[in-house]
């Protein structure tokens, strides 16, 4: 497999649309090699390497994949929808597919995997497909917590992370840039409401010392003892705490749940091979993959996950209205800019 992440992301748009186009060329002009599969993926570099590999494996389809966050990929899958550089769009919450989706930059594909899975795992056009649940939770570096707040009960809901003891000591993801953060934004407007829930951020801001663009940094930056606390996904949390690192995770009252989704882009010039990744990716082998990698929890129902990851069960879920997520994320993004970072 060409691993192309860490080359690309050197090169500016037009440089990138040179290197896939012209792999692109390569590909279609060797008639006795299949037709290279281009992924644009969200998820981690590890554990993209790894399906994809494994997918090459099963298939012999050789795949090229560019790694980035959300908002960079999915304003690359709207742009180029009329001519994709890539066939994929793997990882990102359901939110940002069906963005995707309403510019029309996604293909249909029900694939007959995809059968079994619960209804909010499947998009009613089939332009995207979940694969495994995302759940927010608070992330505690043990450790640090007590050196900072001797004596102090760790926080167990939301409203916990606005004592002002805790200024500076609390990192977050950048909504603009990440699902993540816009999950968790998500979270508190509809727990709330509209009003109050602007009013819990703005307050939480106030205690929170940085704002990354990767998902993946809160909890790497809790591992490594640079915050006490920290709002991420639960399977990152639950992860860090089974390799060993000073990480708690919490799962408070009234999180949200997602799926992350795959999708095949519009237009894309090799279909067949999108489709077989579909199915490989909604696959009991795949899903388990990745649950090892993440200690997320798969979505197919007969896949299992992996031991230590926290199950669905355990955790207090509000009615999540991802619909209303995805059309209003444009105004609740700018709001944020324009009123809260």
């Amino acid at each position: 497999m060409k691993k192309v992440s860490s080359i690309l992301k050197a090169f500016s748009y037009i440089s990138l649309a040179g290197v896939l186009a012209l792999s692109l060329s390569a590909c279609t002009k060797s008639k006795s090699q299949p037709l290279e599969l281009r992924v644009y993926s969200i998820i981690h570099d590890e554990e993209t390497e790894a399906l994809t590999k494994l997918f090459t494996e099963k298939t012999g389809i050789p795949v090229s994949y560019l790694r980035a966050t959300t908002g960079e990929l999915v304003n690359r899958v709207i742009t180029e929808k009329n001519d994709p550089l890539a066939d994929i769009l793997l990882g990102g919450a359901s939110s940002y597919h069906i963005q995707a989706d309403n510019e029309g930059a996604l293909e249909s594909y029900a694939s007959p995997l995809a059968k079994n899975l619960p209804s909010y795992a499947v998009a009613p056009d089939n332009t995207w497909t979940g694969f495994c649940v995302l759940t927010l939770g608070i992330g505690v570096n043990e450790k640090r917590f007590a050196e900072k707040f001797p004596g102090k009960a760790l926080p167990k809901t939301w409203e916990d992370l606005l004592d002002p003891a805790f200024k500076g000591e609390i990192v977050m993801t950048n909504p603009a840039a990440s699902s993540t953060g816009y999950l968790f934004v998500q979270n508190q407007l509809q727990r709330l409401g509209s009003e109050k829930g602007w009013d819990y951020l703005v307050s939480l801001t106030k205690n929170v010392g940085q704002f990354p663009d990767s998902g993946s940094a809160p909890a790497k930056l809790l591992g490594t003892g640079e915050y006490a606390l920290g709002v991420s996904y639960l399977h990152a949390l639950a992860k860090y705490n089974a390799q060993g690192f000073n990480v708690k995770p919490i799962a408070p009252p009234q999180s949200v749940g997602d799926v992350d989704c795959v999708s095949i882009l519009k237009n894309t010039k090799n279909l067949s091979a999108a489709k077989k990744f579909i199915d490989f990716m909604l696959s009991v082998e795949a899903q388990e993959l990745m649950s090892q990698y993440t200690f997320t929890t798969p979505v197919n129902p007969e896949a299992k996950a992996v031991k230590g990851s926290i199950p669905i069960a355990d955790i207090d879920l509000i009615d999540y209205d991802v619909q209303k997520a995805s059309a209003e994320k444009n105004d609740v993004l700018d709001k944020w800019v324009k009123t809260v970072k």
